[in-house]
């Protein structure tokens, strides 16, 4: 008796401890991924978990505002204005070209004469530095301005107009569909169009808007530098003075030449009128002393 609890004391521990293993085993084994080559892969010491990191990194970084462009999303009208002094300016006009075309721009107005010039060169926002630094090597550069103008909050207020426009026109359309009588159908239709019109200028809108984005312009002036010179030189009270008698010597050759101008007028018009004013004056002078003898004259004696 004593022998087979024994035997059945000894079978229950055995499974008991066979159970333990198991459950070992087993949380080891959800633990610790098993590897390809059924390997548990154990993490190695001072690598930091992936997932973690990389959920670290997202906390720290802001989220923008909700309906708000981040930074490399805003919409920028970027413009630029460039002085340069050079011995030719013909010869800077011309690279100028060659550079623009190199950029994929293009040259708008331009005026150009023997001593300066100016023009405006439009080409692709993203290259407009660069050209700025390469039209700046072609002369002395005197001024170099760059302006950045926003205009993101224009280009989502024209997007949801547009989308609302949209939706606004193909009701209409809809409503046409179902007209049934000439007056149903030639009003919808007045809507129409009137609803189309306004899309079209939105879509016009948004086309500048992005155009503007798109490219730059640079206003790029180029003076000789004799022209430069001079212009320095002209400063301060020398300069005043030098301008001052420049201006007098302006106003009397217009003066001059005002006159001159009118001299045939006067030679043809008023020697005529000058003559008979003449005659005229010449005929009145005889009749006032006789005037005067005959109120000269005494009176005759009153008759008794």
């Amino acid at each position: 008796m004593h022998k087979r609890v024994r035997w059945v004391a000894a079978a229950g521990i055995v499974l008991a401890l066979a159970g333990c293993s198991a459950n070992d085993s087993g949380g080891e084994s959800a633990a610790m991924p098993m590897s390809a080559d059924t390997k548990q892969a154990a993490p190695k010491e001072g690598v930091p978990n992936k997932e973690a990191t990389e959920g670290k990194a997202g906390s720290d970084k802001a989220p923008a505002p909700a309906g708000q462009p981040g930074v490399a999303d805003r919409k920028l009208v970027r413009t630029a204005n460039l002085e340069l002094t050079a011995p030719n300016v013909a010869d800077v006009i011309s690279q100028v070209r060659v550079i623009t075309q190199g950029a994929a721009g293009y040259t708008g107005q331009e005026s150009t004469q023997e001593k300066r010039a100016s023009v405006n060169v439009i080409v692709p926002s993203e290259r407009l530095d660069g050209v700025l630094d390469q039209l700046g090597k072609l002369g002395k550069q005197v001024r170099r301005e760059v302006t950045a103008t926003d205009v993101t909050e224009q280009m989502v207020d024209v997007e949801s107009r547009l989308a609302t426009q949209r939706a606004s026109v193909e009701r209409i359309r809809a409503l046409l569909a179902r007209a049934t009588s000439v007056s149903e159908i030639a009003s919808v239709e007045s809507e129409l169009t009137s609803r189309e019109a306004e899309l079209e200028s939105l879509q016009k809108r948004r086309e500048s808007l992005a155009g503007s984005v798109a490219m730059s312009t640079i206003s790029l002036q180029v003076k000789a530098e004799t022209v430069a010179a001079s212009e320095e030189s002209r400063s301060g009270f020398l300069g005043g003075l030098a301008g001052g008698w420049d201006a007098f010597l302006t106003f009397g050759g217009g003066l001059l030449t005002a006159i001159g101008a009118m001299a045939p007028f006067l030679l043809v018009f008023g020697v005529p009128v000058a003559a008979l004013v003449w005659w005229l004056r010449k005929r009145r002078r005889p009749a006032e002393p006789a005037m005067a003898t005959a109120s000269d004259l005494p009176s005759a004696p009153p008759l008794d």
